[in-house]
């Protein structure tokens, strides 16, 4: 079963958050797989789809944002772009598009970005927008500073935290077909009203990269392995890395969310992206073929809408019988 816990460092300005996503994860990538049209992912596209959704998790997790969190990255390699989506319940989805072949040692540079010009973006959408209020996004290249490429996942989050955050932020990322696991190590900003003010945030800048207690443990997290964090449990990780340190745990409740997958498609989205596409439009693909089909990209489900039921979607709504079409 997925689980997430998170911890504190006693006395210390450093919290942590870990993942697992087990039974959520394997079952995006069964719906994957049997998609005819698609067919399972090529194993690098799966270990860094895996990544981001473990990532997403723990930032969605991290802000306790009341919306969703939407992680994508897009370039110019064979996979055009990857999204992770994760809502205040910890429910979640995650889809990739590839046009190309990916090779089996590729890495993030050879699937995204070939050409140095990836980008990821992070956009938290509210669940209750105001008037005019539009989604958060913030956007950073897969290159470091010095206009290096970044090949790893953790990287460029890592740099993403600490320019929208000013945080330091260490992430130890790792998936393959049946977990993603991630780990967050992070320093607690400024407490306090000081925080709130334009010489707290300073202050807060000012701290990056000089906590010793925070590099401390940042290294002691770093040195967890790849197959150490698919592998072990919670309490194993946690063991191995800090049992020198006074970690204060809590413990999940049974009523706190557990990462679990859930496709918010609906037959009455894709009506209105037809009724967006224009009459026009819908009337001539159905010119071509007997009904307009739509594929949900995260979960697989199928979406048929004949002439009838395309004729319904455009009819002004005082014209519209009170009873829907079905599917067909």
């Amino acid at each position: 079963m997925s689980e997430l816990h998170k911890f504190l460092f006693e006395g210390l300005p450093v919290r942590g958050i870990v993942v697992r996503i087990t039974d959520a994860w394997t079952e995006i990538l069964r719906r994957r797989a049997a998609n005819t049209q698609t067919g399972a992912y090529p194993v690098p596209v799966t270990e860094m789809l895996g990544e981001m959704l473990a990532a997403a998790t723990l930032m969605q997790s991290n802000i306790k944002f009341d919306g969703a969190l939407v992680m994508q990255i897009m370039g110019d390699g064979p996979v055009k772009l990857t999204v992770a989506e994760i809502k205040p319940d910890l429910s979640l989805r995650a889809t990739a598009t590839i046009t190309g072949d990916v090779a089996p040692d590729a890495g993030l540079g050879a699937m995204v970005n070939v050409g140095n010009g990836g980008r990821c973006a992070i956009t938290l959408d509210p669940r209750e927008r105001l008037p005019g209020q539009q989604p958060y996004q913030g956007v950073v290249p897969l290159f470091d500073d010095r206009g290096e490429p970044l090949d790893k996942l953790s990287d460029v989050l890592q740099h993403y935290m600490l320019q929208s955050e000013q945080l330091d932020t260490t992430l130890v990322l790792a998936a393959n077909d049946t977990v993603a696991a991630g780990l967050l190590i992070q320093r607690l900003p400024l407490q306090g009203a000081g925080n709130l003010d334009a010489e707290g945030r300073r202050l807060d800048e000012d701290q990056i990269g000089r906590s010793e207690d925070y590099n401390r443990i940042a290294t002691l997290a770093s040195s967890l392995t790849r197959e150490e964090l698919l592998s072990l449990d919670v309490d194993a990780i946690l063991h191995r890395l800090f049992w020198q340190e006074d970690v204060l745990r809590f413990a999940p409740q049974p009523t706190d969310p557990r990462p679990h997958f859930a496709c918010s498609c609906s037959r009455e989205k894709v009506g209105a992206m037809i009724v967006g596409l224009g009459e026009e439009e819908a009337a001539s693909i159905l010119a071509e073929r007997a009904d307009i089909e739509v594929g949900c990209e995260f979960c697989g489900m199928q979406y048929r809408f004949d002439a009838i039921d395309a004729a319904q979607l455009f009819r002004p709504a005082s014209q519209t019988p009170g009873s829907s079409s079905s599917a067909h």
